[in-house]
């Protein structure tokens, strides 16, 4: 459900122009990198004596806010000029990097990740470790058998899926994440960082070839262990995914950033200090483990062992292992398929596994994502330098709270002085009134403080991470990740909203003493709250004459009472689930009307409103009762059609200008619920053959509808019709259309199955089933045809019967 309030202000900023884009890709990171520490230094220096008397009282709360938003370095060697990117110089404080270090551990063992691979949800972990974490499924779900069985869903298929959940909700008013369909139910386990592991239903048995070598149990499946999606792997098992070479190569810096002395790798327990390393094992030994594992003789004679330290650099100048193709190990990657998002070598191209896909060179594409998460950065980084001043400030909230504090006191104190012995016991209830109000300032804003600290804490060493990321020089492996490395980083920006740099606590208190009564009065006398002058607002008023409902949303509108003398600062809508479930808040805003999307067909909601101001809130309004409509009713989308579609009567109608099949989509989806809709056909020359349907919002638009596997139809001519999907005929049927004649279409998504009408005639048998995910009405058509939506009053009738005759006798409610 999306609530959106009908006087729409611009959100956010352009991007383009800002000072420091010129020179584009790394060198944009720099330059973003470059002026966030230099604003951050000087508002550390400038906050440290602005809160300097602050500081013995704050303790550990200023002092967790200043690791979380600071760095400890001169920015001045950081200049240079040009664009050539100088990430290489930046060298993060140490207290950014291990904020870093929680994006550099596996999520199964906690410990830094060792040979990463990437899953397909851009997650990763440690090979080993997704090994330990496969489990094995039953046959009948085996890639094999769901191919077999015509299901058309792929071992990847749930990431297209996931992309369908963000328009799914467009009559649900609920979302949520599915797993794949096949992912079997095992209980779960904690790693050490907390995150849920799902493990083995069996052991892994017992090899000598490395995780990514060892021969995987057919028909495994693996969960991730972060977002619980789960795939079943192919015959490549383990080796199917790409390493993270990137991750891999900023582990390797990190952990050579740290100063402490190099350990044992072959120790159980506590590890030793290393004193050698062995230059063709590649591996740190103690002396009790070097005599064990790797004695003087045989072939280990002519190992070379050196220092720890002369290890760590030979490690370091070691040249970076040349990215190989996944399906061809012998070939480099050289090309970057745009669609599959992904590198891959000439042979891959050769075989024609991308023929009719965009593909890009390595090199440009590399370049490309680069900037873009430079781009993301930057604004990102803007985020945080507000995030730091929007600290400093609530620090000197606390100061200034602790002032008037003070004061407030002392004017008090001499008030309830001058009325001596009869305001003595008063004076104290008063006291411990202002302190109590003093404490809860205090308290919301100490929260916040720590809140806000937590959340810039994450930002910055996401921030870290990335800007690691952008030192690397392995084009495809950075491609790898770039894309769900730009996600977080846009969505970390969206979550420092306007509300969350917002002060919950004004530093004033609103409390007034009048001293003015007698002293007959001197027990009664109480102080003045605010909420005496300033009152709740009145209860505001729904206009009935504007509130309506539109398909399957609602539009409202409301106003103070005439004669409330009491602004309001804001109204809180709240709808009710369409069931007579519980109220919950869709829009909370100044503005007086609002449109809520997303709701269930044929549905009855409550709505209510209610004002707000400093003060406090007011009574509910009176319930309004909303019904949404009962059938499905949509116009011709113009922006998703073909080119060469032709719209009329207000989108309602279409045709075509081409010989050529082209398809047009209606405007709303449909992800659950019963719906039916009704199309005439209002010219029909030379007996064509259109297509009447439901179709993914990215299906083709230049073939005829069916063709591909984005879209459910029957094809018509006037003499027969059949039921096509992913290029495949079914159920020829006899009986076809002519001129006048009308096409019902009757999409059950809760039982999943797709039906067609002719003339109010079922047309063949259900036409599909297991059908489910978000769809919108479909056409194709050349122009011979055209086509027309018959309004909702029309088709509610057929609508009735229709599903009547596909269910065997039962009626949607």
């Amino acid at each position: 459900m999306r609530a959106s309030p009908s006087r729409r202000r611009p959100m956010g900023r352009c991007l383009q122009g800002r000072a420091g884009l010129e020179g584009g890709g790394p060198g944009l990171a720099r330059g973003v990198a470059v002026r966030w520490l230099t604003e951050t230094v000087a508002r550390r220096q400038s906050a440290s004596q602005g809160v300097g008397a602050q500081a013995t009282r704050e303790g550990a709360t200023a002092a967790a806010a200043g690791q979380g938003a600071g760095y400890d370095r001169p920015v001045d060697r950081f200049a240079s000029s040009g664009t050539r990117c100088s990430c290489r110089g930046f060298a993060p404080s140490p207290v950014l990097m291990e904020e870093m270090e929680e994006e550099l551990k596996c999520p199964v063992c906690g410990s830094f990740y060792r040979e990463p691979i990437i899953l397909p949800c851009s997650h990763n972990l440690c090979q080993a470790c997704a090994r330990n974490i496969l489990v094995q499924t039953p046959e009948s779900e085996s890639p094999q058998s769901r191919r077999a069985s015509g299901s058309g869903v792929s071992d990847y298929d749930y990431l297209d899926l996931d992309k369908m959940s963000l328009y799914s909700e467009a009559d649900s008013g609920y979302g949520s994440y599915g797993g794949f369909a096949s992912a079997p139910t095992t209980p779960c386990q904690k790693s050490p960082n907390g995150v849920r592991v799902f493990p083995p239903a069996m052991p892994p048995p017992a090899t000598h070839l490395s995780p990514a070598l060892a021969p995987v149990p057919r028909n495994s499946c693996i969960t991730c262990p972060q977002c619980h999606r789960s795939l079943i792997l192919d015959d490549r098992g383990l080796r199917g995914f790409p390493k993270n070479r990137v991750l891999e190569g900023v582990i390797d810096r990190y952990q050579q950033s740290k100063a402490a002395a190099l350990k044992c790798q072959l120790c159980e327990k506590a590890p030793k200090e290393a004193t050698v390393m062995c230059e063709q094992c590649d591996v740190f030994y103690c002396d009790p483990c070097r005599l064990r594992c790797h004695p003087p003789r045989g072939p280990l004679a002519k190992h070379r062992l050196v220092p720890p330290a002369q290890g760590r650099v030979s490690r370091r100048l070691s040249p970076r292992k040349v990215s190989t193709c996944t399906d061809h190990e012998l070939e480099n990657h050289s090309m970057y398929c745009v669609q599959c998002k992904m590198p891959v070598c000439y042979q891959c191209l050769e075989e024609g596994k991308h023929s009719s896909h965009e593909v890009k060179a390595l090199g440009a594409m590399w370049k490309l994502h680069k900037s873009q998460l430079s781009q993301a950065l930057n604004g990102l980084s803007d985020r945080a330098k507000e995030a730091k001043e929007f600290l400093v400030q609530l620090r000197n909230m606390v100061q200034q709270i602790q002032e008037n504090s003070v004061e407030f006191e002392a004017c008090l104190v001499a008030q309830c002085d001058a009325l001596i012995d009869a305001l003595n016991r008063r004076k104290a209830q008063l006291l411990a009134r202002v302190n109590k109000e003093h404490e809860h300032k205090l308290k919301v804003v100490r929260d916040q403080i720590s809140h806000c600290t937590v959340k810039l804490r994450q930002t910055t060493g996401l921030m870290e991470y990335c800007l690691e990321v952008i030192k690397e020089n392995d084009p495809s492996g950075f491609l790898q990740i770039s894309d769900a490395l730009i996600r977080r980083v846009h969505l970390t920006e969206d979550q420092w909203g306007k509300g969350t740099l917002t002060p919950r606590m004004t530093t004033d208190f609103d409390l007034s003493l009048d001293n003015s009564p007698l002293l007959q009065s001197i027990h009664q006398l109480d102080f003045v709250q605010m909420k005496a002058s300033s009152p709740v607002p009145a209860t505001p008023i729904l206009q009935l004459e504007e509130c309506c409902t539109h398909n399957n949303s609602a539009t409202l509108s409301w106003k103070q009472p005439p004669l409330s003398t009491v602004p309001a600062e804001g109204y809180i809508l709240e709808l009710d689930d369409g069931n007579g479930g519980q109220f919950r808040e869709v829009y909370v805003g100044k503005e007086t009307m609002c449109t809520v999307d997303g709701l269930h067909f044929n549905s009855t909601y409550n709505a209510r409103i209610k004002a707000f101001n400093k003060t406090g809130v007011s009574q509910y309004s009176k319930t309004l009762v909303l019904q949404t409509s009962e059938v499905a009713w949509f116009a011709f989308d113009p922006g998703s059609a073909h080119a060469d579609i032709i719209f009329s009567n207000d989108n309602l109608t279409v045709t075509c200008s081409s010989y050529d099949d082209r398809v047009v989509l209606g405007k709303t989806g449909f992800s659950k619920g019963v719906h039916y809709w009704e199309l005439t056909v209002d010219r029909y020359e030379n007996h064509p053959d259109p297509a009447f349907g439901v179709a993914r919002i990215d299906v083709m638009k230049d073939v005829m509808l069916g063709k591909d596997d984005k879209a459910w139809a029957m094809y018509v001519d006037n003499n027969r019709s059949w039921f096509m999907h992913n290029n495949s005929h079914t159920n020829r049927t006899e009986g076809g259309i002519t001129k006048g004649a009308t096409i019902g279409v009757l999409l059950d998504l809760n039982r999943k199955t797709l039906t067609f009408f002719i003339n109010d005639e079922q047309q063949g048998p259900i036409a599909f089933e297991n059908v489910e995910g978000l769809f919108f009405p479909a056409v194709s058509l050349n122009r011979n045809v055209q086509v027309s939506a018959v309004p909702p009053r029309l088709a509610a009738a057929s609508a009735r019967s229709a599903s009547k005759a596909a269910r065997g006798g039962y009626v949607s409610p």
